[in-house]
């Protein structure tokens, strides 16, 4: 296979310089006809993605299409306060003025049993469906403190138990966080949920209510809610594209109207089949799918014809179109209903053959949690990555790998778009969101016929909105502890290839067997065979006594609270280490077995597969120092933070064996992994190739060494700035420059980062990385050259990220949220209630 030629356009250098890029994407259209030129399917030819070469007929989208608005530039009296159960006399204080209705949660409000302050408001409506319903927009501006708002359905006694019980309620659904900086945002949540709080529905729907959630007095301006039926959901555009749940998987779905047909002019591949699964919105407009295929000239002939009319559900099925290879194919996607409108769904409909491309499949092996410090692969003295080790003598291992973020969501979004945190706009009160105008790995790879699919443990790895852009199949579950995670997952992976089996494919894995080791319950054969049964459970009754202590902080707890339990430190994190390594052991057999089965398919030989991780192993502090690290000098550059394993395997083109000392960024995979592909680079990019390394085209020697970057911010919710740490790994130094420091730090509160509490020694902390690895005594003044000069370099490295962020639009967007995008962000201890 013929390389791309390398090219870098922006380079990880560490250069106050944004060079001048140009932004180009590419996004599915609705055409009204067809072209003479035959599509090819040389790769797997997406259909919804070629949505403006086909031609339409029909598909008309309902004449009407109800879409009610309460615009609070107007006067709504139909809105009124509820009053609670638990106290009837009691409801929250509502004021219609400059064009919004305030709502205020005062110390009344709160619940007797409960830290929050709950209120709720509601409206009557003239017995709506809920099934013709899709979601509710809700624009509003929050002060400081609100937390949360709930949709419930209907006054009247309780079908089901559920959350906020106080009212009189019929059904609790959809929920999400909300932005208190005040300024205004765009809540989407959606109605028609079949979730574990609704019951037995029985319509009508008679009342919509809004439950308001604070932590502290504090209130709400909402500007306007909307809801939006199904048909002005879909009636936009005759035909359209997308991300759609259901079965607990998100695909990428083209939507039609019945009745009507697309028609496709294709070229079929040997072996061709179309592979597409089916969907409609509700029972109610069922619909009959068929497929239709004539070689051009001759009468189309149907081969398949299927009704569907389950809304909760997804039907797989594959038409054989072998019998035409190399034939020009007028392919045909029809729809038709008895209700006229009815929305069909067809979910990533894809054109494949036998491979004709040389382009390799890539397999993106993310292990959430894993630090090198535990892997026999980087010389930890138990023999916990057998397999790995294996893995590396057919390819590079690369010993001084670095996240660029401590935890999951910031240093995904990197290394899904090469570009640092803070150029993404940072963490906005547990949130982030991909801007409009980046294209992700998944997106490139698609875009280059590649089938698409994530398969995580950890939502904050998969729901982040804008990472499933074009990604045929997204599965994710909240698997926070679970040592099962790569069995399902992999289980997963074999499922969807058997449902589309072309290839080239890209595939983004991340496992959680390691994430909390101290909370698995089994690891089968793995367990005891570092730590005993006894120890074990001494260790899990020492961790219930530090959450007695500490709730909400147990897993970064204190030398005081060790001393205050009598707890001894030094065996507590003995313990946790070794159930550490057990787990690490499980997931490198995990891994074994998963190439063992990618080599019985024949898979192997032709697919690049990198194992890496998120970030380190820092949430149970497993570093076991004495003294413990001071807070004062908090940094993210101890290895335990950042510092992660990457091995990149591609038979019979990088050599085996090969280790690399230099360090490299997880910003450099996407650059490295389309540069041995073949595509284009990144139009934008912070990384850069390793491929010249890796394919032996530079040796090692001649090879540029560069400083590593790391960052990791916050936006600040009175403010609006950014708030966090930029870094620097430059050789044997390493600089920690903190910007914007906080009075009170923006996540407070969050056990996670209880330990980046107290006040930091200097705005920049110096480290000698060869003499203190784990960073506990700054160097400061010893080196007051060198902490100007890394101030300096830090200080316009920022300058030109925030300079990049303005490219791609990272700052001053209005945010839509994406149904419960947070509630269901809740794994893994990183939000806490």
């Amino acid at each position: 296979m013929r390389r791309a030629p390398h090219r870098n356009v922006m380079t990880g250098r560490v250069f106050p310089l944004v060079l001048t890029v140009s932004l180009s994407f590419t996004a599915a259209g609705c055409g009204s006809g067809g072209t003479e030129a035959a599509l090819h399917a040389d790769v797997p030819l997406h259909l919804e993605t070629a949505l403006e070469a086909a031609t339409i007929t029909g598909s008309a989208a309902p004449a009407v299409q109800p879409l009610v608005e309460w615009n609070f530039d107007e006067l709504q009296p139909d809105w009124k306060p509820l009053r609670t159960e638990v106290e009837p006399t009691l409801e929250p204080v509502t004021e219609q003025t400059d064009g919004v209705l305030r709502v205020s949660l005062d110390e009344s409000m709160r619940r007797p049993d409960a830290n929050r302050l709950r209120g709720a408001i509601f409206v009557d409506l003239p017995d709506w469906r809920r099934a013709d319903w899709d979601h509710l927009l809700i624009r509003a501006r929050a002060s400081s403190g609100f937390r949360n708002v709930r949709l419930a359905f209907n006054l009247g006694p309780r079908t089901v138990p559920g959350r906020d019980e106080q009212f009189p309620v019929e059904f609790t659904g959809r929920g999400t966080r909300v932005f208190d900086d005040g300024g205004i945002h765009t809540y989407r949540l959606q109605v028609d949920w079949s979730g574990a709080f609704w019951g037995e529905w029985q319509d009508p729907w008679r009342q919509l209510v809004l439950i308001l959630i604070a932590d502290e007095p504090a209130s709400i301006d909402i500007l306007s809610v909307t809801a939006v039926s199904k048909a002005a959901h879909y009636g936009e555009n005759p035909a359209g594209v997308m991300s759609l749940e259901r079965d607990g998987a998100v695909r990428q779905a083209l939507y039609m109207h019945a009745p009507g047909k697309l028609a496709y002019r294709t070229r079929v591949p040997t072996g061709g089949r179309l592979d597409f699964g089916m969907g409609v919105i509700q029972a109610a407009d069922s619909v009959t799918f068929r497929v239709s295929a004539g070689v051009a000239g001759d009468a189309a002939k149907i081969l398949f014809e299927e009704t569907v009319a389950d809304p909760d559900t997804w039907e797989q099925r594959s038409v054989d179109l072998s019998g035409f290879a190399g034939q020009s194919l007028d392919l045909s996607l029809e729809a038709e209903s008895q209700n006229d409108g009815a929305v069909a769904l067809w979910t990533a409909p894809t054109l494949s053959g036998g491979r004709t491309s040389d382009r390799p499949n890539v397999v993106l092996y993310v292990v959430d949690g894993l630090g090198w410090e535990y892997m026999s692969l980087y010389g930890y003295n138990l023999r916990t990555t057998p397999n790995l080790e294996r893995l590396a003598r057919e390819g590079a291992v690369f010993e001084r790998a670095y996240s660029t973020s401590r935890w999951t969501a910031p240093s995904t979004v990197s290394l899904m778009t090469s570009l640092q945190h803070s150029v993404l706009g940072g963490l906005q009160r547990e949130r982030l969101q991909l801007p409009g105008r980046v294209v992700s790995m998944a997106q490139r790879f698609h875009r280059a016929g590649f089938q698409t699919a994530v398969f995580t443990g950890n939502p904050w790895a998969g729901r982040i909105p804008g990472l499933g852009r074009e990604v045929d199949v997204l599965r994710d579950w909240e698997m926070w502890g679970d040592s099962a995670s790569s069995v399902r997952l992999q289980g997963e992976f074999w499922r969807w290839r058997e449902m589309y089996p072309g290839q080239p494919y890209w595939t983004h894995f991340q496992t959680v067997d390691v994430h909390l080791p101290g909370s698995l319950e089994s690891l089968g054969p793995f367990d005891g065979l570092y730590i005993s049964a006894e120890r074990r459970q001494e260790y899990m009754d020492w961790v219930r006594q530090l959450r007695q202590l500490r709730p909400g902080h147990w897993w970064r707890p204190t030398p005081e609270a060790f001393e205050e339990a009598g707890i001894d430190r030094l065996q507590y994190y003995e313990a946790e280490q070794k159930l550490y390594a057990e787990a690490v052991a499980h997931q490198d057999h995990q891994i074994g077995r998963f190439v063992a089965q990618l080599k019985a398919a024949g898979e192997w030989d032709n697919t690049i597969f990198v194992v890496t991780a998120d970030h380190g192993q820092h949430e149970s502090g497993l570093v076991m120092v004495d003294p413990p690290i001071p807070d004062g000098n908090h940094t993210h550059l101890r290895p335990e933070q950042n510092g992660i394993p990457l091995l990149i395997v591609w038979p019979g083109h990088i050599p085996g064996g090969m280790r690399f000392r230099d360090p490299v960024s997880l910003l450099d995979l996407l650059p490295t992994l389309l540069d041995l592909v073949g595509l284009p680079p990144a139009e934008m990019a912070q990384g850069r190739s390793l491929a010249p390394l890796l394919l032996g085209e530079v040796p090692e020697s001649e090879w540029e060494s560069q400083p590593v970057i790391l960052d990791e911010f916050y936006v600040d919710p009175e403010s609006g700035e950014l708030q966090g740490w930029i870094e620097v790994v430059d050789g044997r130094w390493g600089a920690s420059l903190e910007i914007n420091p906080p009075v009170q730090p923006a996540w407070a509160g969050r056990g996670e980062y209880d330990d980046a509490r107290g006040e930091r020694l200097a705005p920049l902390l110096l480290f000698d990385l060869w003499n203190d690895p784990y960073c506990l005594d700054p160097v400061n003044e010893e080196r007051p050259g060198l902490v100007e000069k890394y101030a300096e370099l830090l200080e316009a490295q920022f300058e030109a990220h925030q300079a990049l962020a303005e490219h791609v639009g990272a700052a001053g967007e209005e945010i839509v949220l994406t149904p419960e995008q947070l509630e269901t962000l809740r794994s893994l201890g990183y939000i806490q209630d």
